[in-house]
């Protein structure tokens, strides 16, 4: 599976958007994008959530094993 940052990028080309546009309609800075798609670490959540919603998803907290349901 992808990581978040690579998935974003793909559904960014996929909607046929510059980082530039993207990111003047989705309403994230410029820099945060570009470092949110470069996969930094430390990116503020709400702002990935403010940018997956303009993509139309979501995050969804799942466990990872049986032993945690």
């Amino acid at each position: 599976m992808d990581n978040i940052n690579k998935q974003i990028k793909q559904l960014r080309k996929k909607a046929k958007l510059t980082q530039v546009e993207f990111s003047k309609r989705s309403g994230v800075g410029l820099r945060f994008l570009r470092e949110l798609e470069q996969g930094k670490a430390t990116v503020r959540l709400d702002k990935v959530n403010k940018v997956l919603d303009f993509l139309g998803y979501h995050l969804e907290i799942s466990p990872t094993t049986m032993e945690e349901r």
